[in-house]
């Protein structure tokens, strides 16, 4: 069986570490704070980025175009020349397609397969499922049928999500202006999740930051009957808010006997959007 490269993007929000055991590729998705572009080899700690949107920096992203796109392809295929790149959101960022177009012509250009898959997520809903197909690729399966997997699973990886600050979303025109006064003056917490086509919408909300995190788990409670057996591990990440996400975990240990987590932070592409405090939870389940 040939071998494979598995790839992913930043938006994945995977500890380095994690990516460097298990050899997985990961491209940077850009963005930028006061015409500075960060990127590869110039990123910014997220402690520092989640400070600096505290004080009212501003930060813009960007996809990863399809030049772009190539010179990453062309960098791991002198690894391996069958890749498979997990991508963000297609929902969220045309860096999916611009993958796609680029992966066509390298194909073109020199013997390799490069295989795209739309995997619909965000964060760590992308990052968990990257972790479903590590875990396929180290028990021996093929670059095609991790890819399978990865396409009939993708509408059960769950995302669920709340923000502190309604504001970012606002600039992010997922909520309307008067929604987003309204909400921060009534203490209203929004609760969202990435729908099928991988699109952020708004499911409920809650009034205030305990209930909101508390409304999470009974998101989770409802959607993985089912699919308990597939849950051995739960992804959480944070704006900045490592309390409550441990909060959020303590309260899924306690109800349904889950004891493996992977907690990190929402990177500065996803947190650019979602804003300091988010708290957002991934697992499998039925349907998102």
């Amino acid at each position: 069986m040939e071998s494979f490269k598995l790839i992913t993007d930043t938006t994945a929000d995977l500890p380095k570490s994690y990516l460097e055991e298990h050899k997985v590729g990961c491209m940077f998705v850009p963005y930028a704070i006061e015409e500075v572009v960060y990127g590869y080899r110039n990123e910014m700690e997220p402690k520092e980025f989640y400070a600096g949107m505290k004080t009212g920096l501003m930060p813009t992203t960007s996809q990863i175009n399809p030049e772009e796109m190539k010179s990453y392809f062309r960098e791991y295929l002198k690894e391996n020349k069958n890749l498979l790149y997990l991508a963000f959101s297609s929902g969220l960022s045309g860096t999916y397609n611009n993958a796609r177009l680029a992966a066509e012509e390298i194909m073109e250009e020199q013997d390799c397969k490069i295989l795209v898959v739309d995997t619909r997520c965000a964060s760590m809903g992308e990052g968990l499922l990257v972790h479903k197909a590590v875990q396929l690729k180290e028990a021996g399966k093929s670059m095609e049928e991790v890819a399978e997997w990865t396409l009939q699973n993708v509408s059960h990886l769950v995302h669920v999500f709340t923000v502190d600050d309604l504001n970012h979303l606002y600039r992010g025109g997922r909520v309307s202006r008067a929604a987003a006064v309204v909400g921060t003056i009534a203490g209203i917490k929004p609760i969202l999740h990435v729908d099928e086509e991988g699109h952020l919408v708004a499911v409920s909300k809650a009034r205030g930051r305990k209930k909101s995190l508390h409304m999470l788990v009974n998101y989770m409670e409802e959607h993985m009957k089912g699919f308990e057996a597939q849950n051995d591990i739960v992804f959480i990440s944070h704006g900045d808010a490592l309390q409550d996400a441990e909060a959020v975990r303590d309260e899924i240990k306690e109800r349904f006997g889950i004891e493996n987590f992977m907690i990190n932070y929402i990177g500065p592409t996803i947190g650019t959007h979602s804003g300091p405090g988010t708290i957002a939870l991934f697992f499998m389940g039925q349907s998102r």
